[in-house]
């Protein structure tokens, strides 16, 4: 197994293996070690390689991909951060467009929608968590698109343990067109609907009777007045391809305002985002979150269980209050091993 992980492998300079040795890699001097290449293994190798960057399973209906839980990818419980798992979700969704071959010259947008100038952007995505991955985990996502409504696009994720299958997260998001000039929202066009029509497959991530859709409610300044952050300023790495704050930066915003003793002893297990309108660099914002319900007592391992606390959070415009992101999230008391 490790042998199909990894490309190259450490030995120490005394090392009488037959193999090519170099002392440096790139350039650079492999401090008293010397790296030598591991031969390929034929298949099972090049399998390997071909999940990690991403393959079509299921008759191309589903695509999947793999990634590792890095240092950088993880919090202070060593486990991957909710920012970390939208950003898996959002690569996977975006390598599935370019794996498709309808991949034009946007970012996610297929040929047919970039002859027209037109991009994606999502609506309102929800993220179930089971339980995170800690630091080092492979884990694999597997994702798939459908139709939703006449105009919109609906696609699907699933996260498991890589080696033990296991389902730890679900999510599910809905997307529109918008024209990248005018910033207006338009219709999909019927070339549009042939490319994606072959890739639609009618299945659900998120059982209907588990999805959140109820309404998320914009908060009034009589209720904004128990914590509130602001003077939140977009940075020039936070734009994503579209112009537009990239859709996870929001998350770290709206955390701002969580109090600290619920971050440490608390995980997120389900957060439903609704987008409202585009930020911009040069836009200022305030995050407000309050408390909605809060429920401790007895509980089953579903992911549908009574969460221990539930909060409602809004981002919005610090000149002109409009709100731009709309949340709703779900905690339970972090497992005492965990």
């Amino acid at each position: 197994m490790l042998n199909n992980k990894r490309r190259f492998s450490l030995m120490t300079t005394n090392s009488h293996s037959s193999s090519q040795k170099v002392g440096t890699i790139n350039g650079t001097k492999v401090n008293e070690m010397h790296a030598v290449e591991a031969p390929l293994s034929g298949a099972a190798d090049e399998a390997f390689v071909t999940s990690l960057r991403g393959r079509f399973v299921e008759g191309r209906f589903v695509y999947r991909q793999i990634f590792a839980i890095r240092s950088y990818e993880i919090g202070p419980d060593k486990t991957a951060t909710m920012e970390t798992l939208m950003n898996f979700l959002q690569e996977t969704a975006l390598n599935h467009v370019t794996s498709s071959g309808i991949g034009g010259d946007g970012f996610g947008a297929t040929r047919e929608m970039s002859l027209r100038k037109l991009i994606w952007v999502v609506t309102r995505i929800q993220v179930q968590v089971q339980r995170y991955s800690r630091w080092g985990d492979e884990i694999e996502i597997d994702t798939w698109v459908d139709a939703a409504g006449k105009n919109g696009m609906r696609r699907d994720w699933i996260i498991r343990d890589h080696y033990t299958k296991e389902i730890i997260t679900r999510a599910t998001s809905t997307w529109v067109i918008m024209n990248r000039e005018t910033r207006r929202l338009s219709k999909i066009p019927g070339e549009v609907k042939k490319e994606l029509v072959p890739f639609y497959l009618n299945r659900i991530a998120v059982a209907s009777e588990e999805k959140d859709c109820e309404k998320l409610d914009k908060l009034t300044d009589d209720e904004t007045s128990e914590r509130i952050r602001s003077g939140l300023a977009p940075r020039w790495n936070d734009m994503d391809a579209n112009q537009h704050v990239n859709n996870v930066k929001y998350i770290g915003w709206i955390l701002e305002t969580v109090p600290i003793e619920v971050l440490e002893d608390f995980n997120m297990t389900s957060m439903t985002l609704e987008f409202r309108r585009e930020c911009r660099q040069s836009n200022l914002l305030e995050s407000i979150t309050i408390p909605t319900t809060r429920v401790i007592g007895e509980s089953n391992n579903s992911i549908n269980r009574k969460p221990h606390l539930q909060y409602t959070h809004m981002l919005r415009l610090q000149d002109d209050r409009i709100d731009v992101v709309r949340a709703r999230t779900e905690w339970h008391f972090k497992q005492k091993l965990q």
